[in-house]
């Protein structure tokens, strides 16, 4: 994306070499997660996420990499599944899957599906993807592929099976289908109060024991927009610009200043201030959540490299030993 002040752009490969240097400073900076996300339009260069991934898998050595998020819905999961264990095999058996529906639906005809039928292909095809994590071979019939016969995937993972979380949105629906199938949740957290994703998080777990299991078993992780400053007033103002150009960018219309403001408050799950109140937010989300990973959606409407980067350094610094010695308790 363009730089919101200054509108200067960056080329595909020096981005995509951005995202390497990013990867390896943040498991330097002894963050335990980097993912990258499928995205299929203009102004992005994930489209072939697997890829890029497979990239930081070979310049990272620690950290565990994965998708945030795989669209199941327009792709095939015995190829999302080939991909995912092939970087798993790369990386030593660091690799995740976190899949989702799409937040923007052009990919539908790009990739020649009918948007019409964005549920059906998303349950249908998530299923598959998570069966086949289970069964070396697989039998199988649906609507949106041809059936497999005692088909061998390959190749297998590193450790047979690979961590498959389902990417949600605010509504507890996605959420109460996430327990029911038994996998980890993601949830993405965009603006607004705690208290409506709370909603979410909690549906999730009695819909874990309504379906048989032990919601402790389960991670729950989150997802949100992330920026660190001197102070809350200057985060604000400084990463206001970049969030609102890039979302229009993305999907046609804008944040509202006034809601945006509402980040400084320590009740909104935007994590945007300086390190001490964004460790405040953190651990506030921990304590009405009880969730087992964050993940701080840094580099987004053409934030300078430079930033990202230092936010990378603030969150491996400052904020994670701080987040750590509370809930390592």
């Amino acid at each position: 994306m363009p730089d919101a002040l200054t509108g200067e752009r960056v080329s595909a490969k020096e981005r995509v070499n951005q995202i390497i240097q990013e990867a390896k400073l943040a498991e330097d900076a002894g963050l335990d997660f980097f993912s990258i996300g499928e995205s299929h339009q203009q102004y992005f260069v994930g489209q072939a996420h697997a890829v890029l991934l497979g990239a930081v898998a070979q310049a990272t050595s620690k950290i565990k990499l994965g998708s945030a998020a795989t669209i199941v819905s327009t792709s095939d999961p015995v190829r999302i599944y080939e991909n995912f264990a092939t970087i798993d095999l790369l990386s030593n058996g660091r690799a995740e899957i976190i899949g989702g529906r799409a937040s923007r639906l052009g990919l539908f005809e790009l990739l020649g599906y009918n948007v019409s039928d964005y549920e059906e292909l998303f349950e249908e095809k998530f299923e598959l993807l998570l069966k086949i994590n289970q069964e070396k071979r697989i039998t199988w019939q649906g609507n949106f592929r041809a059936p497999l016969h005692d088909a061998e995937i390959l190749p297998r993972p590193l450790n047979d099976k690979l961590p498959i979380w389902r990417a949600v949105g605010g509504p507890a629906e996605s959420a109460i289908k996430a327990g029911m199938q038994g996998v980890p949740m993601a949830i993405a957290m965009l603006g607004g109060p705690v208290a409506i994703f709370k909603r979410s998080v909690d549906a999730y777990r009695q819909s874990l024991r309504l379906s048989g299991y032990q919601p402790t078993d389960f991670p729950v992780a989150t997802t949100g927009l992330f920026y660190a400053a001197a102070d809350t007033k200057t985060a604000l103002r400084e990463f206001y610009p970049y969030v609102d150009k890039g979302i229009t960018l993305a999907n046609g219309t804008g944040f509202n200043k006034r809601l945006f403001a509402n980040g400084a408050k320590i009740q909104d799950v935007m994590a945007i201030g300086s390190p001490q109140a964004i460790i405040e937010k953190i651990l506030y989300q921990h304590k009405q959540f009880g969730h087992q990973r964050y993940m701080a959606q840094i580099d987004f409407g053409g934030l300078p490299f430079e930033k990202v980067m230092k936010n990378i350094e603030i969150i491996g610094k400052d904020i994670l030993p701080a987040i750590k010695k509370y809930t390592r308790k």
